[in-house]
């Protein structure tokens, strides 16, 4: 890993708020993600679960998390299984964590090696009554690749038949939505990581370059800050490709007169940011391209003010509705015949801007949480709407990663960011 050690008090406090919403005599168990192969002997960079690492830090493979906690004896009430390091693995892989880090990382003091996972869990399995499985319930999962948990899974219920299962997800999503102070802190990491990479890119912006050479300078700055690289795949669109939404062949010219969207943000210890900027190629805007882009500006700040307790999503994305059909009928974009025989189900706003307004964030880009309660302090959101007219090359989206406060307006992880139309051509000719 290249972060700093993240201290373990995050991982302590995370158990314990899961372990608060357990029945009964139960215990539960979390595995991390496979090392997926790509043909020969190569493999995809590791990427740990999310779930694992909130509850224990432990950030390689082949790992298992048990928590038992009315476990009659007291080791076995938290356990940890690992690889067992040894010289070959440190000359060949590098050295895996001991069981004096493993509890430096996670505060877990009962560590066992893998091998030894088959019988602890036995004994821990008599003991209990019930089980919480851990499986993958986001709204938009891919779930099409039969995961290590999902093997996990299967064979529990086939050697257990007799005990009863609960669901961890629904656990996770309620803990992992309310941020600790210490994750706050490690998102602030990443976003101030990729501001660095916004500073650099704006110096290499010019026309004539390739969007792929701009991708390159984000990822040296990335790297050189102890990111491991992108939170996801990014979007580097100059011209009328910042209106294909999930654009990533990042391979055109940029060009002048034209506008370039970028959607990126930094990964660092495990969490994500997620940013999106929209520059003039040349470094002034037009003034249609200013219209168009304050217009956005404005609905932004505006939908921030509503990321409040209590505030329901559905809600919420529906007032964000009102305030872009607003600002397209300023635009002439819409006029009031078009509003007045929209489809409720897909509202005449939805031509010009597509897609939702604001997602979870945290260990993944689209984090965990439950879309049908109300909004909690300390949740943390992006906020991004967009406007995108093919016919004029315009493609404008502006985002940002908010942390909801109670009493306040949200904070803005990314507020020193350049966003403002006057900011954004001092810097690019300066």
């Amino acid at each position: 890993m290249k972060y700093d050690r993240i201290d373990k008090e995050l991982f302590i406090s995370n158990r314990k708020r899961f372990t608060q919403h357990m029945e009964g005599n139960a215990l539960a168990a979390f595995t991390s993600n496979d090392v997926f192969p790509t043909g020969a002997d190569s493999t995809l960079p590791f990427k740990q679960s999310g779930d694992i690492f909130h509850l224990s830090g432990v950030d390689q493979e082949d790992s298992i998390l048990v928590i038992f906690p009315n476990a009659k004896t007291e080791k076995f009430r938290e356990v940890l299984f690992l690889t067992e390091t040894n010289e070959h693995i440190a000359v060949w892989e590098g050295e895996k964590l001991t069981k004096e880090a493993a509890f430096e990382t996670s505060g877990i003091k009962t560590v066992y090696w893998r091998h030894e996972f088959e019988t602890i869990f036995k004994q821990m399995m008599a003991e209990a009554d019930t089980i919480y499985l851990n499986t993958n319930e986001h709204a938009r999962a891919k779930t099409e690749v039969e995961t290590h948990e999902k093997r996990f899974n299967k064979n529990v219920v086939a050697q257990f038949p007799a005990h009863q299962v609960r669901k961890s997800a629904p656990i996770m999503h309620k803990i992992r939505s309310v941020k600790h102070p210490i994750e706050l802190d490690l998102m602030q990491k990443a976003c101030d990581i990729t501001k660095a990479g916004v500073h650099r890119v704006l110096k290499a912006l010019k026309p004539g370059v390739m969007e792929y050479e701009l991708e390159a300078e984000i990822m040296h700055e990335f790297l050189r800050n102890r990111s491991k690289g992108f939170a996801y795949t990014p979007i580097i669109a100059s011209g009328k490709s910042a209106c294909v939404l999930h654009y990533i062949e990042n391979n055109k010219e940029c060009k002048d007169g034209d506008l370039i969207l970028m959607d990126f943000g930094a990964e660092y210890a495990n969490y994500c940011s997620d940013l999106t900027r929209t520059f003039p190629v040349n470094g002034r805007f037009t003034d249609r391209q200013k219209d168009v882009y304050n217009a956005v500006l404005r609905v932004k700040k505006a939908s921030e003010q509503l990321l409040v307790p209590g505030t329901m999503l559905g809600e919420y994305h529906q007032e964000v509705g009102k305030l872009m059909t607003s600002e397209l009928l300023g635009l002439g974009l819409l006029d009031q015949t078009d509003v007045k025989n929209e489809n409720p189900d897909w509202p005449a706003y939805k031509k010009y801007f597509m897609h939702g307004t604001s997602h979870f964030i945290g260990l993944d880009t689209h984090d965990l949480g439950l879309w049908t309660e109300p909004i909690q302090e300390n949740m943390v959101f992006t906020c991004e709407p967009g406007i995108y007219i093919p016919n004029e090359n315009i493609g404008i989206r502006l985002e940002d990663d908010l942390v909801v406060r109670e009493g306040q307006a949200p904070l803005n992880l990314m507020g020193d960011i350049p966003i403002e139309i006057e900011e954004i051509e001092s810097i690019m000719n300066d």
